[in-house]
C-alpha cells in the first residue's frame, strides 16, 4: 500500500504558549482504518482540524496524496471528507438537497446517481425528501457522513461519529466504515468507545497532551502489550494472601474467594505451574482456574497514565 496521508513534525501553538500539537508524525496508508484514541484535550480534534484546513498549523507539513495542505490547498482538501463532532445542519433543508449542495461546494458536477448511491448505502434514501429537523439524532449523523462522502473523497475523517448514538446504530456505522474500505476510502476515526477501535481498526494511535505516544497494528499491539490474568478460584474464603505466596505478587479478589495472577504472554516462562503447586502447598484447595486476556482498554489506560505522558 502507498501512503495517502503524511503528517511530519506538525505543531499547533496558541497565544499564551499552549501547545495543542507537539511535533506530530504520522503516515497513513491508502485503504486502512486507523483509530486515534486519547482523553479529552489530547489534541485529536485539533489534529483533524489542522489537516482539514480549519486550523492553521504553527509549523510542520501535511500532504494528502502528495498535495500540501497549504501550497496545494484546493487539491488536498478535495480529497478529504470530514464528519465533525457537532451536528450542524440546516434544519429546514431536505436531506437530498443537503447532500447535493455539499457535492457542489467542491466543484463536482451534479450526479444524481452518485447521491442516490450514497443515500441508499447509508439507509437514507427513504428519508431523502424529509427535512433535517424531522430526523432522529442517529439519522442526522448519517446525513453528516453522506455530506462528507458527496464529493467522493479518498480520505475520511470521523471525529467522534457515534457520540450519543445507541449501540445498534453504532454497529451499523462500523459496517458502513468497512464498506467504505472496499471502495478504497481511507478512514481516520477518533472515538471514546474503545470497543469501537477494537472492532474495526487496522492500527491504533494513542495521543495524549499533543503527543503521539504510539501507532501500531492493533493485533501486534495487543500481543506485545497485552497481559493475561489467571483467576485461581478457591474452595474456601481467605482474608489475605498467604505469606508463602508473596513472591507471586498476587491480588486477592474482593470476595476473598479468588487469587488473581497477572503474567506476560510473551515471557519464556509464565510461572503458572509453580504457582499452582505452591497454592496447594500453602494449604489452599483449588476449585477452578480461569484465564483472560487484557483488553485494548487496559492497554490504553496504561499508556496515557505513564509518567512521561502525564508531564
Amino acid at each position: 500500500m502507498s501512503t495517502i496521508l503524511s503528517i511530519q513534525n506538525l505543531r499547533k501553538s496558541y497565544a499564551g504558549g499552549f501547545d495543542a500539537l507537539k511535533g506530530v508524525n504520522l503516515d497513513i496508508e491508502e485503504g486502512e482504518i486507523i483509530a486515534l484514541l486519547g482523553p479529552n484535550g489530547a489534541g485529536k480534534t485539533t489534529l483533524i482540524s489542522t489537516v482539514c484546513g480549519i486550523t492553521m498549523p504553527t509549523s510542520g507539513t501535511v500532504t494528502v496524496a502528495g498535495f500540501d495542505i497549504l501550497s496545494n490547498y484546493r487539491e488536498a482538501r478535495s480529497l478529504i471528507g470530514l464528519v465533525p463532532q457537532e451536528i450542524a445542519l440546516e434544519p429546514f433543508e431536505k436531506v437530498i438537497n443537503t447532500v447535493r449542495f455539499s457535492r457542489g461546494l467542491f466543484g463536482k458536477q451534479r450526479k444524481d446517481s452518485a447521491v442516490e448511491d450514497i443515500l441508499k448505502r447509508l439507509s437514507l434514501w427513504d428519508k431523502r425528501d424529509n427535512q433535517i429537523r424531522e430526523l432522529s439524532g442517529g439519522m442526522k449523523r448519517r446525513v453528516l457522513i453522506a455530506k462528507a462522502l458527496a464529493h467522493e473523497p479518498r480520505v475520511l475523517f470521523l471525529d467522534e461519529p457515534t457520540a450519543g448514538v445507541d449501540v445498534e446504530l453504532r454497529k451499523d456505522m462500523w459496517e458502513i466504515v468497512e464498506q467504505l474500505r472496499t471502495d478504497g476510502v481511507t478512514t481516520i476515526l477518533t472515538t471514546h468507545y474503545i470497543e469501537e477501535a477494537e472492532a474495526i481498526a487496522d492500527r491504533i494511535g494513542v495521543i495524549s497532551k499533543g503527543d503521539i505516544l504510539l501507532v501500531e497494528d492493533k493485533n501486534k499491539l495487543m500481543a506485545r502489550m497485552g497481559k493475561k490474568q489467571l483467576d485461581v478460584q478457591l474452595t474456601s474464603q481467605i482474608n489475605a494472601v498467604p505469606d508463602a505466596l508473596a513472591a507471586y505478587d498476587l491480588t486477592l479478589g474482593d470476595d476473598g474467594w479468588t487469587l488473581i495472577y497477572s503474567y506476560d504472554v510473551n515471557a519464556e516462562r509464565t510461572g503458572i505451574t509453580m504457582l499452582l503447586n505452591d497454592v496447594q502447598k500453602a494449604g489452599l484447595q483449588l476449585k477452578d482456574v480461569v484465564t483472560r486476556q487484557s483488553s485494548l482498554e487496559d492497554i490504553f489506560v496504561s499508556l496515557v497514565n505513564q509518567p512521561e505522558a502525564a508531564q
